[in-house]
């Protein structure tokens, strides 16, 4: 193939959820009303933790970065799927495709960082309690989370670059709802051997690295746990960390289940479900896990709706 052949390919076609297009209205809804919940759900907490005070602790902090994280990965990804399903396919543009892997993979690296950083935070609260506010204090805080989402997207810049640079030629379809690296590589006419090394080298640091110290993190505290004396005391302590427990073990589980589930061949069903559980529902989770799990954010949240019930009836009796 000539270059001039490999160099016109500008458009790209997703075929997304194509063979269901006889129900492309009720699964249109069932992601819209997801992807209005999953904005409304973490916009609900990042209000709350920016102008309750007694959510201004480092954990909220961190949990309302995780939100912020939540809504770039999720609106990243939802709104074209959407378009998508309403057409029968998806069309975008090479320039629009790399973009969406850029923030995917920004965003991604950014939540693995944020994970961690949490449980780090537990494990200061519960394992070494008097040092813990000299410790994780406000200029600790910032620093943990600029870096989290600086790291994020200068090493997801590294690999778009190296994608971006790379020539793409016929066919133009990729068997997916969004932009993913693999089905995106396949299309390309150039050697992608360097680029699958660097995502490789690099997701030992962005993923595994994390991954490990989140587990080193929950097993010290769960031996401090276990020695409280208490049963009561155990149940107290632990439950100040089960909702982030909760978070890592959805995301890490989906995330390490995509890349295991080869993505070809009679699996890629299989394939396209775990990536629409890890970018569309586990966005959703994080949200109803903290309001049902956190009593601070259930209190706030109490008489937040009190006072809104409150003025409206004093509206009402005016």
């Amino acid at each position: 193939m000539n270059m001039a052949n490999q160099t016109e390919v500008s458009e790209l076609v997703l075929l997304g959820f194509g063979r269901f297009y006889d129900l492309r209205i009720l699964i249109f809804i069932v992601f819209f009303v997801i992807y209005i919940a999953t904005l409304f759900g973490n916009l609900l907490i990042i209000f709350l933790v920016s102008t309750c005070h007694q959510l201004n602790t480092p954990m909220y902090f961190f949990l309302m970065h995780l939100s912020i994280c939540d809504i770039v990965f999720t609106t990243n990804v939802a709104p074209n799927m959407l378009y998508g399903i309403l057409q029968g396919v998806g069309k975008m543009s090479i320039k629009g495709c790399i973009i969406q892997l850029y923030v995917y993979g920004s965003s991604t690296v950014t939540e693995c960082f944020i994970l961690t950083v949490m449980s780090y935070d537990r494990y200061l609260a519960i394992c070494n309690p008097l040092h813990y506010t000299s410790t994780m204090d406000l200029c600790v805080c910032l620093k943990l989370i600029c870096a989290s989402w600086l790291l994020g997207f200068l090493i997801a810049l590294s690999t778009s670059v190296m994608v971006f640079n790379r020539e793409f030629c016929d066919p133009k379809v990729i068997d997916h709802f969004i932009c993913d690296l693999a089905p995106l590589l396949k299309l390309s006419c150039s050697d992608t051997s360097t680029v699958e090394v660097a995502i490789f080298a690099l997701s030992i640091p962005v993923i595994l690295i994390p991954f490990i110290l989140i587990i080193m993190t929950y097993i010290c505290i769960f031996i401090t746990v276990l020695n409280i004396p208490f049963t009561s005391g155990r149940q107290k302590t632990f439950s100040t960390c089960s909702s982030h427990l909760i978070s890592v073990s959805t995301y890490y589980g989906t995330l390490i289940a995509i890349y295991v589930v080869p993505n070809r061949g009679h699996l890629l069903s299989i394939n396209k479900a775990l990536y629409l559980l890890y970018t569309v529902v586990t966005p959703l989770f994080n949200p109803i896990i903290y309001c049902l799990r956190n009593q601070d954010i259930r209190k706030v949240i109490r008489v937040l709706l009190y006072k809104i019930i409150s003025l409206e009836t004093w509206h009402i009796s005016l």
